[in-house]
């Protein structure tokens, strides 16, 4: 008989959160992005599974534009991930309410070294998002996988 019991492979249905607030710098991005991969290896979405890597690059993108356009001296961005049943939903939190980013699916000029992290968004989750921050000022942008990523 298996004294140890397997690890998690299917996703729990209860309700689990993670938030966390990072300093506006590459470095908080970095491990934003770290923390949400292990947490939800943690919840039973093993690293290098579909969800995993969905939902870490998703956060990736999302931070990496709290850090860059969100950005105000001497205030954190702020990262949340609520997991339910087969729902994950990543909220990234900044302070620049009045940059809030265009739910559109414009392509960026050929030449453009960037503009393309939230065509990534759109394409990999199932819905996004953007509306003013419920706790202070600012922005969150949000967006939601299906745990059947």
């Amino acid at each position: 008989m298996n004294e140890h019991p397997s690890p998690v492979t299917e996703p729990v249905a209860a309700r689990l959160e993670f938030a966390m607030r990072f300093t506006s710098t590459p470095r908080g991005a970095r491990l934003a992005r770290r923390l949400v991969a292990h947490r939800l290896d943690a919840w039973g979405f093993p690293y290098g599974s579909d969800v995993n890597e969905t939902v870490t690059l998703v956060t990736a993108e999302l931070v990496a534009n709290a850090v860059r356009h969100g950005c105000v001296p001497g205030r954190d961005f702020a990262v949340r991930l609520v997991a339910t049943g087969r729902l994950v939903r990543v909220e990234v939190s900044d302070a620049r309410g009045e940059r809030v980013p265009l739910l559109s699916l414009r392509k960026p000029p050929g030449d453009q070294e960037s503009g393309r992290g939230l065509l990534l968004v759109a394409a990999l989750s199932d819905r996004w998002g953007a509306e003013p921050r419920v706790n202070g000022p600012g922005k969150t942008v949000w967006a939601e996988c299906g745990a059947m990523c």
